[in-house]
């Protein structure tokens, strides 16, 4: 679930921020629960892809709340 850049409200952010760690968790629940180089490769990109999206909505709450 990645969003557009659009402007979220705290309550909206702080769902989506929610969402994107629950993803994290279980892209590593699976990971560790699946073996082979494809599937480690693609959960690696799943998981990296979800750090960032998660990095992105703190950064996006942070500002939020300094204002």
């Amino acid at each position: 679930m990645m969003s557009n850049g659009s402007s979220l409200s705290l309550p909206e952010l702080e769902d989506r921020i929610a969402i994107v760690r629950d993803n994290i968790r279980q892209l590593v629940e699976q990971a560790a629960a699946y073996s082979g180089a494809g599937d480690e490769d693609r959960n690696a990109g799943r998981i990296a892809q979800q750090t960032e999206e998660l990095e992105r909505l703190v950064e996006q709450r942070d500002a939020l709340l300094k204002k």
